[in-house]
């Protein structure tokens, strides 16, 4: 982190270098990701943007790159098994939200990046109507689309759907905590000594694995369905939106009724 550290601030059009994910909440272990952002002046963006590769060069030795040209971040493998996720931004590409809310500053000379922090600090999440009415609604969608795949035995399809449904719990749990979910799909810290999850939860994401044939899967997702429930209810309180047992019922009948 020092070779980085030193080669971008001696760097004149690096406005601010900062860490976040793990680094950030200081919750480090031997694997963890370094989650490098750089913030650098309007004038250079595109030349940092489409030169990330060659910089991440400088930090050592890479043995591949993740990358999308197009886009304002890199990932750099490097043969020390240490992977650099970058981001490059301008001044107003940040703005306060629950993700800037643990950081870690190494170089912030005009203070943007700390004002920014601590406007994050004041801000706390609860979900929203919105937000419980795709959750809900996506979940009942990868359900029917899982039943339909086992119909047809496209296995690999509806495991596919059946992680889906069992991601989404993990989406509600974090939603009925008042805590921000990852991105849909993203595990990261939601198992393992860093999860935030409640040990009864991590308990049935244990019991919820399953071997691959039909009739395991078909157990596994009769199990989450009544965990749903309690859930689906649980969140419909939160935003205030009704709750139909009946409505709900009718939705899992049309997959249950020939399990």
């Amino acid at each position: 982190m020092r070779t980085i550290e030193q080669d971008l601030v001696a760097d004149k059009n690096v406005i601010a270098v900062f860490y976040g994910g793990s680094i950030g909440k200081e919750s480090t272990d031997l694997y963890s990701d370094i989650d490098l952002r750089v913030v650098v002046r309007d004038a250079v963006f595109e030349k940092f943007r489409e030169n990330k590769k060659k910089r991440a060069a400088n930090w050592g030795k890479v043995l591949f790159n993740e990358d999308f040209p197009w886009t304002n971040y890199s990932i750099a493998h490097y043969d020390s098994f240490i992977k650099v996720d970058t981001f490059y931004y301008k001044k107003k590409d940040l703005q306060p939200s629950i993700w800037m809310q643990h950081l870690k500053i190494v170089y912030d000379p005009e203070g943007h990046v700390n004002s920014i922090r601590q406007q994050s600090l004041q801000l706390s999440y609860l979900p929203s109507k919105e937000e419980v009415e795709i959750w809900r609604t996506k979940f009942f969608a990868y359900v029917h689309e899982f039943y339909r795949r086992i119909m047809r035995s496209e296995l690999s399809y509806a495991k596919q759907c059946l992680e889906n449904v069992i991601y989404s719990m993990v989406s509600g749990w974090y939603m009925n905590a008042g805590l921000q979910p990852n991105t849909f799909g993203d595990w990261s810290k939601v198992e393992g000594m860093r999860s935030t999850l409640a040990e009864w939860q991590r308990m049935l994401l244990s019991e919820w694995r399953y071997k691959s044939n039909e009739e395991d899967m078909l157990r596994v997702l009769k199990n989450i369905l009544p965990e749903f429930q309690i859930l689906h209810k649980e969140l419909c309180e939160v935003v205030e939106i009704t709750y139909d047992q009946n409505w709900e019922e009718d939705i899992f009948k049309k997959v249950l009724f020939n399990c």
